[in-house]
């Protein structure tokens, strides 16, 4: 899928409203996981194309976790965002992790890529969601979104020169079924991940107002 071609303008509000809406239906009506029919058809070709050069291919998953409640995260050590990509780079064949507008910031003036507060239909929301739906390492009832990269399989079919322990050069020489990319199946991987973090981040959240609750008898007593 492609992702914030455009930072600035309507490419950036259609794929917003498109995370807003994407269903796992639409996920999985193909066997690359890619919504996208047209991009879906030129993904499969060139994991085809690949396979048939003996070769492997890398990719990128998208996640996005909805009607997420506000203030689960902590502001330092255990943010939310760093304990999404704790997870998600835990994964095998994982590289690479960003959140919100995540490396494209860079490239973006702060007034550009601020995301202040406005007034929505339902309260307060932020302007861009630039930020991912975290803010400060805690969630702000945006969608969280963010990218998880994944690098080509290291077992191909072509000869790779390769060296033993004791300095001997070799090829490498491997047989047998291997996946030319790992993607299509990494996606069920990302959404379990996500969802394990978002529960620990909600129990404990649970935990913290339960206690708060208990002090607060305390005091009265």
């Amino acid at each position: 899928m492609s992702f914030l071609e455009n930072t600035i303008g309507s490419t950036e509000s259609s794929y917003m409203d498109f995370l807003s809406h994407v269903t796992r239906k639409q996920v999985d009506s193909d066997e690359c996981r890619c919504p996208e029919a047209e991009v879906a058809k030129k993904m499969k070709q060139k994991i085809i194309d690949t396979k048939s050069a003996k070769d492997s291919i890398g990719g990128t998953v998208t996640c996005v976790i909805r009607n997420v409640p506000k203030g689960l995260g902590e502001p330092c050590f255990d943010k939310l965002e760093a304990k999404l990509a704790h997870a998600m780079l835990s994964i095998p064949a994982s590289k690479a992790f960003e959140v919100g507008s995540g490396f494209r910031g860079t490239e973006m003036l702060g007034s550009v890529h601020n995301d202040p507060f406005i007034q929505g239909k339902n309260g307060l929301v932020s302007a861009t969601n630039f930020s991912g739906g975290i803010q400060g390492g805690i969630s702000n009832g945006e969608n969280i979104y963010f990218r998880v990269a994944f690098k080509p399989p290291a077992t191909i079919g072509l000869p790779q020169v390769t060296c033993s322990y004791t300095g001997v050069e070799g090829i490498l020489a491997v047989r047998g079924r291997h996946d030319p990319c790992v993607v299509p199946r990494a996606v069920s991987i990302v959404e379990a991940m996500a969802a394990i973090v978002i529960m620990d981040q909600l129990l404990i959240q649970n935990s913290r107002q339960q206690c708060s609750a208990a002090l607060a008898n305390v005091k009265k007593n």
